[in-house]
């Protein structure tokens, strides 16, 4: 049965809208947790735009289920993460003028300085998931860089407009998800995925865990942040 890793950069984002201090991302992981979340993830942006150094810090001292931090291959951000030894760090490609994080890390052509991002934080005891598109070659470079999980990119799927185009989207991050099983790493999957659109992709053979964010932050503004997490539980362990 697929886990449930909550993202919760969001809400960060409403308390940088007013450079306040509240909301508080470090109380929304508590109540994600006490809602039934099975970790917490927090992307540290290179432009800080969301989730603060300080967040990454208390969370560290304050999450008791996995932290995921999600981090660009910088040797700045990397050099970050072994300092702060979070349980995993997913590294994600990143640009500045993009609103979220829009498809998965070349590895193929990053591959280098991926390599050494993953060297250094093995080195650390940090264990490493690539966030990338179901495609062959990313998951076959991914691979031989020795990480232990692969964490799929859902966007398309999560875009379609037809169930075509769904379905069609579906079956690519299957066939994804047949290469990572086959290679015995463990078999993430996230972006784009909201309460419609979640179970098909929780459903696919082998998955662990799925990173939720911006859906759960804007439910749990109208139903509160535990029983918005509680409700994403409930659809990605149905049957």
């Amino acid at each position: 049965m697929a886990t449930l890793g909550v993202n919760i950069d969001h809400v960060a984002t409403i308390r940088q809208a007013r450079r306040t201090v509240e909301p508080d991302p470090v109380w929304a992981a508590a109540l994600a947790e006490l809602g039934g979340a099975d970790a917490i993830t927090v992307h540290l942006r290179e432009d800080r735009r969301h989730i603060q150094d300080r967040d990454l810090e208390v969370l560290r001292q304050t999450v008791q289920v996995k932290l995921n931090l999600e981090a660009a291959i910088a040797p700045a951000m990397i050099e970050i993460a072994c300092r702060v030894k979070p349980d995993q760090v997913t590294l994600v490609p990143e640009k500045r003028e993009e609103i979220t994080t829009e498809g998965g890390l070349d590895v193929v052509t990053h591959r280098v300085a991926t390599a050494e991002a993953v060297r250094r934080l093995h080195a650390a005891g940090i264990s490493v998931s690539l966030f990338i598109d179901a495609c062959p070659a990313q998951i076959d470079a991914a691979i031989d860089l020795g990480v232990a999980a692969v964490e799929l990119h859902t966007g398309e799927y999560a875009n379609a407009t037809t169930d075509k185009d769904r379905h069609e989207r579906l079956v690519e991050l299957s066939r994804g998800a047949v290469m990572v099983r086959q290679a015995k790493l463990a078999l993430n999957a996230g972006h784009g995925l909201t309460y419609r659109n979640v179970v098909p992709v929780a459903r696919l053979e082998g998955m662990g865990e799925l990173n939720i964010g911006h859906s759960i932050v804007a439910r749990a503004v109208l139903v509160g942040f535990a029983e918005a997490v509680r409700e994403m539980k409930g659809l990605i362990a149905t049957p």
